[in-house]
């Protein structure tokens, strides 16, 4: 039971902060949940979040989610996900009770501007990280200005490619690439 409740509480106070989305989240789990707790690493981090990614849901609560399961099973997603939950749940309920009494406030208008610009440098770091874990080799980097020109030039193809079946064939890519390098070793 102590477990569990670490696991919650430990998700309780990184869903408080968690402004941004998943990226945003990922300074925070790092610094939280690899370094100080030793949980997870950094590799099986960078590893959830690609499947909370190609999941459905949000990244972040599919991350809380994978790694109470990991810590502690079933009880442990479930205590994470509860966790990671009940702060946006009553930060989201506050907000929509008061926010069209408030919304065209200058203060209001000025703080959500500060808390983009934060999230901003929030997803930048964690791009920063994500860069320097992913593109280790040439093969890596081939995938990921593959993927990045599908995407951002996506509009002006005929058929905009899903994210998902870029991942699933990042995925692939990988397999073939990787399984083509040892096979020559």
């Amino acid at each position: 039971m102590k477990e569990l409740l670490e696991l919650y509480f430990a998700f309780l106070r990184i869903g408080a902060v968690n402004f941004g989305g998943g990226y945003a989240m990922l300074p925070l789990l790092e610094e939280d949940l690899v370094k100080k707790k030793g949980w997870v690493t950094t590799d099986d981090l960078m590893d959830y979040f690609a499947i909370g990614q190609c999941t459905p849901g949000i990244i972040a609560l599919n991350v809380s989610t994978f790694i109470g399961n990991k810590k502690k099973g079933i009880a442990g997603a479930v205590a994470a996900t509860t966790g990671f939950l009940t702060c946006p749940v009553i930060f989201i309920l506050v907000i929509a009770m008061c926010l069209t009494n408030f919304a065209d406030l200058p203060i209001v208008q000025n703080a959500f501007a500060g808390i983009r610009v934060c999230v901003c440098v929030l997803i930048l770091e964690a791009v920063m990280r994500l860069w320097k874990k992913a593109i280790v080799d040439k093969p890596a980097f081939v995938i990921y200005a593959v993927i990045f020109l599908l995407m951002a030039f996506g509009g002006v193809l005929p058929v905009k490619v899903p994210a998902a079946v870029l991942v699933v064939a990042a995925g692939i890519a990988g397999i073939l690439i990787r399984g083509h390098r040892e096979a020559v070793k």
